[in-house]
């Protein structure tokens, strides 16, 4: 059962439940695959409203393998999820959200929900910009206190 007090989530993939959890590790290989000197300019990478399918497959599998999953991101760009595209960025978004707590938390939902009415509008799967895109009357997200 997930800990939310420790980051950890629950998600359902090919049917089986998981936990997931992005420990300093996780965050640490997150940094090296993104090419982020730290974690600011990583929160800022996923605060910027920009989600591709590899990126999505890498916080799964950077949140699967923190919560002890032997499992590589190939392996994780092979599974299903309830719901399709969205469920993966379900995951993301709540991963993200349980892993940011705080003031971020709302930021990254926001930026969530831009993906998934992105998707849901017929847009790129693979990669849906938000930022700065005016959706009528919903939220456009915020910068990450410190973000430049």
């Amino acid at each position: 059962m997930a800990n939310p007090h420790r980051g950890e989530i629950e998600a359902c993939l090919d049917g089986t439940s998981f936990r997931l959890c992005l420990t300093l590790s996780a965050l640490a290989e997150l940094e090296g695959a993104f090419n982020n000197d730290d974690m600011l300019a990583l929160a800022g990478r996923f605060q910027n409203g920009r989600l591709s399918a590899r990126d999505a497959q890498r916080i799964i599998g950077a949140g699967l393998r923190g919560a002890g999953h032997d499992i590589a991101d190939d392996a994780v760009g092979r599974m299903q999820a309830e719901g399709g595209a969205a469920g993966f960025v379900d995951i993301v978004a709540r991963l993200l959200s349980a892993t940011f707590a705080g003031p971020a938390a709302p930021i990254i939902g926001a930026m969530a929900g831009e993906i998934v009415a992105g998707l849901a509008e017929g847009g790129d799967a693979k990669a849906v910009d938000t930022a700065g895109a005016s959706r009528e009357g919903r939220p456009q997200p915020t910068p990450f206190p410190g973000a430049t």
